[in-house]
């Protein structure tokens, strides 16, 4: 198996991944309040890069003040985080990894008691208490987000990736469940995905054809339909300004939920389009050396890693070392969780996750 995980992949701007090891970006609550980096993130990040991840991604890091969606949470919205930022990305490329930030706003699930404010979402909505975006604020959002990839680049990240996915703002702007706006950026769905077109394309042109420019997109949830997330998939391949589309399919292996689609898997709708030489990767349930296996079979480009991540900072280097690896189960102690990396705040988090630490 070594040859297959191994191989590097090249992306169309050129950067180079060493393996097919993607850390997939994970809320862990234990940056500092105003957005900067701290010891612990910063530690457990660098422990991935040491255990041969080819590619590691932050957080979701925030790219508007009002746009924090956790307590702890990175952020990128302003140039008090550029100091961090750079040491982090410095670190991460030392082992041989590409280093990537994620870039993200919440939206409406911008919880306000952690903002201060109202937040805020493409149309009001009630159930989140989120007021409408302006005109105004909707450019302002983009200009946000490609003004923290000019950052992240100044910071020596290797590339960005946008958070388009589990029904953050840019998923409320593809869902017609949520977006009910009237103007350029509601209604149909060139109209709905216009923002994050608009930000891409920004990226492209300041950034460079260099950087190396990620998407990540989720269906099934939030109102966005996978007929909706195929057709925006084969958009962003056909006017080729992104390296890689990242898709959270919440369980790789499971079929999809609209009848219509049900003749095939959700990971074959992904796998059948041509990509040209845009990579995939996929998210969900990927948890042992032959998971990873059967994966990479059917097509994918690389894999994205995440529960399996954080019980093995070296799950990479334990899965090319043998197929067969399967990860500690769970649950598991803090202190186990501590020794892999991960600070009080982070574990504090994991506890909500259902048998993943020990009481």
């Amino acid at each position: 198996m070594k040859t297959t995980t191994i191989t590097p992949i090249k992306f169309p701007c050129g950067a180079i991944m060493k393996n097919k090891f993607m850390l997939a970006p994970m809320t862990n609550s234990q940056s500092n309040e105003d957005g900067t980096l701290s010891e612990a993130e910063l530690h457990w990040l660098i422990m991935r890069a040491k255990g041969q991840f080819g590619l590691v991604m932050t957080c979701a890091a925030h790219v508007q003040e009002i746009g924090k969606g956790f307590p702890g949470q990175l952020g990128i919205f302003s140039d008090k985080h550029i100091a961090g930022h750079t040491k982090m990305a410095a670190d991460i490329k030392s082992y041989g990894s590409l280093a990537v930030i994620q870039l993200h706003h919440a939206g409406m699930r911008s919880p306000n008691k952690i903002i201060g404010e109202t937040s805020v979402c493409p149309s009001n909505n009630e159930t989140h208490e989120a007021r409408k975006l302006s005109i105004q604020e909707v450019k302002q959002l983009r200009d946000d987000f490609i003004e923290a990839a000019i950052r992240a680049k100044k910071c020596g990240y290797d590339g960005v990736e946008i958070h388009g996915a589990h029904g953050y703002i840019l998923t409320q702007f593809l869902s017609p469940d949520i977006n009910k706006r009237t103007d350029d950026y509601g209604g149909n769905l060139e109209n709905r995905s216009r923002i994050l077109f608009e930000i891409i394309n920004g990226i492209r042109k300041t950034c460079g054809n260099n950087f190396l420019l990620g998407v990540r997109l989720s269906t099934e949830k939030f109102g966005v339909s996978l007929t909706e997330v195929k057709t925006i998939c084969k958009r962003l391949i056909k006017e080729s300004k992104i390296d890689f589309l990242d898709i959270s399919l919440w369980d790789v292996f499971k079929f999809p939920e609209e009848e219509e689609h049900k003749n095939k898997s959700l990971l074959d709708h992904f796998t059948e389009i041509d990509r040209k030489n845009i990579q995939l990767t996929v998210a969900g349930k990927i948890r042992s050396g032959n998971d990873v296996k059967k994966v990479l079979e059917s097509e994918v480009d690389f894999v994205s890693i995440g529960r399996s991540g954080i019980l093995h900072h070296d799950f990479p280097q334990k899965v090319i070392d043998d197929i067969n690896f399967e990860p500690t189960a769970t649950p598991v102690t803090r202190a186990y969780l501590a020794k892999e990396g991960l600070g009080e705040k982070f574990i504090d988090y994991m506890s909500r996750w259902e048998d993943f630490v020990k009481k």
